[in-house]
């Protein structure tokens, strides 16, 4: 059996796929995500059993949240396979993510706050290379830490 995992706080948006939670697959949407993700989903399904799905579900791109939720709990409900979460801060390394303006969210002691830098802060986000030692969550829903706009 098989894990997907979706990372779409981010452009480009980073789909992996996970045999014995070790990296195996991994596919990259530079398109809009709410016409891509489906057609990817569907042609991995055709490839993949999936026993589970874990999505990073905080903080980044409202729109991109919503679109990567919505589509896997439909998945979660029509295929019976279980939807877990996880935040962004496991795919940069702990580093500053991108708000708005000059505003980032950063992860202290456990907690996402926001917090003002002068400079802009490098993004880069990755697939885990491996699935071992993440802290899931089962609760899913998209974590927008700030109002959404």
């Amino acid at each position: 059996m098989h894990k997907l995992f979706v990372l779409s706080i981010a452009s480009p948006m980073q789909i992996g796929v996970y045999c014995q939670n070790q990296l195996i697959h991994s596919v990259e949407l530079n398109d809009r995500a709410s016409t891509q993700l489906p057609l990817v989903l569907r042609r991995l399904l055709n490839e993949y059993d999936f026993d589970e799905m874990v999505y990073v579900n905080s903080p980044g791109s409202f729109m991109a949240l919503k679109i990567a939720y919505v589509t896997l709990q439909t998945l979660h409900i029509l295929k019976n396979i279980p939807l877990k979460a996880v935040d962004g801060f496991v795919c940069n390394n702990n580093k500053p993510i991108k708000a708005i303006g000059k505003i980032y969210f950063v992860k202290e002691d456990g907690t996402i706050t926001t917090k003002k830098f002068q400079d802009a802060v490098k993004q880069e986000f990755v697939l885990p290379v491996s699935l071992n030692g993440l802290k899931l969550h089962e609760d899913t829903a998209p974590k927008y830490e700030i109002a959404a706009v």
